[in-house]
């Protein structure tokens, strides 16, 4: 089978898996075939699935008023929103389809308003500037696409003079209490729809300017953690852009410090260990919701904090951790709603909450905790048929709209993470030697898998069976060890490291270029290889899902 997988992976041609729809298809598919990403599996339903996947990615990547093709958000949202397509959604295409998601970002930049504001949306009637409706870092997204992508400097100095004249606007106009927290003006700010949150709240700004917020509300403006957290993250990532375009990155540190003391300062329940809006009352507006996860997405806080809030509520099955996790607000509220099959965040289990919540995780390098979520949702995925906007926490069941680009890019996303060859900075690569779990009845969901990703002209292949994890580089064996690990290399397929990915620890024999390498690594626990033997950097231990 180990055998078996690999000449599977190389006869799979994508041209019988995706039919061009359009005129541009054909360059799309060209543009994967270059990134030699394919993926295969022994059984179930999930290599299906990715396929079907890419080919309805296709149908979400379309031009605007004559524009090269970007990125939309698909099924019934007709056109591109910058809390989602332009940030997430295009930080994890680039990894597959990069040219569509710069040039995605660079629509936003090119439609800036005079005045700074960035688009919320764009459309086939041009951008729109109702709200500001942010939830990803732009800086984040941008930055990781620069890295990626061989450092282009012309790109990056256009984004950089985009966001900072948008760090302006937002500053001049969403700071009205003068707090330094960035306010809401409605529930289309955070892209919060009938979330109890914004309950007695309208939906959009006053009169439809992203300035102003009803001056009869009782409860607005809100000071929203997760607006601030934006800034925040945003600010850090425009110091490192400065430093990289040779200016001083000292004066956006300094802002991003002062807009964590706010967050912390004015969003921050110490009692419940929860960021919450406060509002113009002064009194905290005490919903549980995944505003949690995006403020932990946006880099707030030391591991510390967030392993406390593992064990609380992102880990907690009376709160967020449902079979099906994440759900929009905790299950334990009584105004919690399961519901998917209406655009809600007022329960169900968002893919935007998904596609966001790999990196709160790995930034804190919580990697075995990630695969539970990871688990459960690639199971559901792979009977998936319309791609919806959320799915059923209880039952896995597809919700909400269809051909949705967050849950296609979720499934190739979740896939690489889990079992793939996922690029990650300008020089590394991580070789993930895990397998899909039957979840659902048993039900089996891949099989044996294999992977490849074509990086500088070298092409490697990943093949993952129950016991072993092996990767080629240009079809000869590079590394064989025990299933349960990832393994890090830089680009030149060199190994830098060790990841246990499993609860259990990992025992047996790593052999690396014909050199047996003994192994024996916990739980996210990282390795570093080191003149031919592994050494312990960092011992993190395992926070385990709790049912409080």
């Amino acid at each position: 089978m180990t055998e078996a997988l690999p000449n599977k992976l190389r006869q799979i041609s994508i041209h019988d898996h995706v039919q061009p729809g359009k005129p541009e298809d054909q360059k799309l598919i060209l543009e994967w075939q270059a990134s030699g990403v394919r993926f295969a599996a022994s059984g179930g339903r999930l290599e299906a699935t990715y396929y079907s996947a890419l080919e309805k990615l296709l149908t979400c990547i379309v031009p605007l008023n004559g524009s090269e093709p970007i990125l939309q958000e698909g099924g019934i949202y007709l056109g591109c929103w910058l809390e989602s397509t332009g940030t997430i959604n295009a930080e994890l295409l680039s990894r597959l389809i990069p040219s569509v998601s710069e040039t995605t970002y660079l629509a936003f930049a090119r439609h800036q308003r005079e005045d700074g504001l960035l688009p919320y949306k764009l459309t086939e009637n041009g951008p729109s500037f109702r709200q500001i409706q942010l939830v990803t870092p732009l800086a984040r997204s941008v930055w990781n696409h620069y890295l990626l992508h061989g450092k282009n400097r012309s790109f990056l100095k256009t984004m950089y003079k985009a966001m900072v004249q948008y760090d302006e606007w937002i500053a001049t106009y969403r700071n009205t209490r003068g707090t330094g927290c960035v306010e809401a003006f409605s529930t289309f700010d955070t892209g919060h729809d009938l979330s109890p949150r914004f309950w007695h709240v309208p939906d959009t700004p006053y009169m439809n300017d992203a300035a102003s917020f009803h001056p009869d509300s009782p409860v607005l403006p809100f000071l929203a953690p997760d607006l601030t957290a934006n800034i925040y993250c945003q600010r850090m990532y425009l110091s490192r852009m400065a430093e990289e375009l040779g200016e001083s990155g000292v004066d956006w540190k300094a802002k991003a410090e002062a807009s964590l003391e706010s967050l912390f300062r004015y969003c921050y329940d110490e009692e419940d260990m929860f960021f919450y809006d406060r509002n113009r009352n002064d009194e905290f507006v005490r919903v549980q919701s995944d505003v949690l996860l995006r403020v932990m997405a946006c880099e707030v806080g030391d591991r510390e904090l967030f392993d406390n809030m593992l064990r609380r509520y992102l880990l907690n099955t009376s709160k967020f951790f449902a079979k099906y996790p994440f759900t929009s607000m905790s299950m334990d509220d009584p105004r919690f709603d399961p519901f998917s099959s209406y655009n809600s965040w007022g329960g169900a289990s968002n893919f935007l909450s998904l596609i966001r919540a790999p990196h709160a995780f790995e930034y804190h390098h919580r990697y075995v905790e990630l695969t539970w979520v990871l688990q459960p949702i690639l199971s559901s995925l792979s009977k998936a048929t319309r791609f919806a906007q959320a799915l059923s926490p209880w039952t896995g069941e597809e919700g909400f709209t269809e051909t949705y680009s967050p849950s296609i890019l979720c499934l190739l996303d979740y896939v690489e993470r889990l079992c793939g060859i996922m690029p990650v900075g300008s020089d590394q690569l991580w070789f993930t030697g895990l397998l899909p779990i039957d979840m659902d009845h048993g039900e089996e969901v891949a099989g044996h898998t294999a992977y490849s990703r074509t990086v500088n002209g070298l092409h490697f292949e990943l093949v993952n069976t129950p016991e072993q994890v092996t990767v080629y580089q240009d079809g000869k064996i590079l590394m064989e060890g025990p299933a349960g690990i990832r393994l890090i290399t830089d680009q030149g397929g060199h190994l830098e490291g060790v990841i246990g990915m499993s609860v259990r620890t990992i025992e047996g024999e790593l052999i690396y270029r014909g050199n047996s390498i003994p192994i024996r690594i916990k739980g996210n626990e990282l390795q570093r290889y080191i003149e031919g033997s592994l050494k312990t950097e960092r011992d993190i231990g395992i926070i385990y899902p709790s049912y409080r």
